[in-house]
């Protein structure tokens, strides 16, 4: 039986990262029980969301103003940065609530195996936005993946900062190789930002 609307349906939910075809099914059938009020909430809430969220002008992490709440709080430290490889990231390293420095999205990771170099993510943003506060910046914490990507990202920014004067750490790796930031547990995470090493 194919009903296009449903099949649609089903198309555009497997597309989502984590979502196979099954689940999309499951998705879908469960969004044509909803009631319509509720399947537009979400539907608007979709479109919101696409509309309104965008990049903080300084760090890169989404926001919808022009400066996220990190950026804007005055009580965090201007002297640490901790560089992620994107915002999923900055909500894992959150969930802690130990780290009280500033982010830095680089909106990905080096990978010439995909076509990505250092021009195609944030790293010229980070260097500028090192020398423009570099007699604040005590320390740069590196904390993208610990995957092939993520070392030779941290590997790449480490050598453009060392020669600025700027302490470089790694996080540490309690975290599996292989592994992403947003599917670890508070507990690794927080063992592996305390200890970090120097690159």
């Amino acid at each position: 039986m194919s009903i296009e609307p449903i099949s649609n349906l089903i198309s555009r939910l497997s597309r989502l990262p984590g979502i196979g075809s099954k689940s999309a099914q499951r998705l879908a059938y469960h969004i044509l029980e909803m009631s319509d009020s509720s399947s537009r909430e979400l539907a608007e809430a979709i479109l919101a969301a696409h509309e309104k969220v965008h990049h903080c002008a300084v760090c890169g992490n989404y926001t919808d103003r022009d400066t996220c709440d990190i950026c804007s709080d005055k009580n965090r430290s201007d002297g640490v940065i901790c560089v992620v490889q994107d915002a999923r990231d900055v909500f894992a390293i959150e969930k802690t609530r130990e780290f009280k420095g500033k982010y830095h999205v680089l909106g990905g990771a080096i990978s010439p195996m995909d076509g990505v170099g250092p021009d195609d993510i944030r790293i010229k943003e980070l260097v500028e936005r090192i020398k423009q506060e570099h007699d604040n910046t005590l320390e740069v914490i590196l904390a993208t993946n610990p995957d092939i990507e993520g070392e030779a990202t941290a590997v790449y920014i480490s050598r453009l900062l060392k020669p600025m004067g700027v302490k470089v750490t790694r996080i540490a790796h309690g975290i599996p190789i292989g592994g992403n930031l947003e599917y670890v547990d508070e507990m690794t995470l927080l063992k592996a930002v305390e200890g970090r090493r120097e690159m």
